[in-house]
């Protein structure tokens, strides 16, 4: 069951899309031919993680924590899972 404060911060939210809404003019047909009720995307799968538990889908820029093991002289194969 939802606290009080989350309740209160449910309802301001609520108030501001709907202000939102008005502001410019929106739809609620508009907003879902928008697909903005669609299901999120299922998470990429990890491909890369190290002992700590961090991992990395491989996608986009190398995180921190790849880069410095690389930099150090590791293979990014090392970190490859499956």
């Amino acid at each position: 069951m939802a606290t009080k404060a989350s309740e209160n911060e449910r309802a301001d939210a609520i108030r501001w899309i709907q202000d939102q809404m008005v502001d410019y003019g929106l739809t609620m047909e508009e907003l879902e031919a928008a697909g903005c009720f669609d299901p999120p995307p299922p998470p990429a799968p990890v491909r890369y993680r190290n002992a700590q538990g961090m991992s990395w889908d491989g996608q986009g820029e190398m995180p921190d924590w790849l880069r410095r093991a690389v930099n150090a002289g590791q293979s990014v194969e090392f970190f490859r899972v499956g």
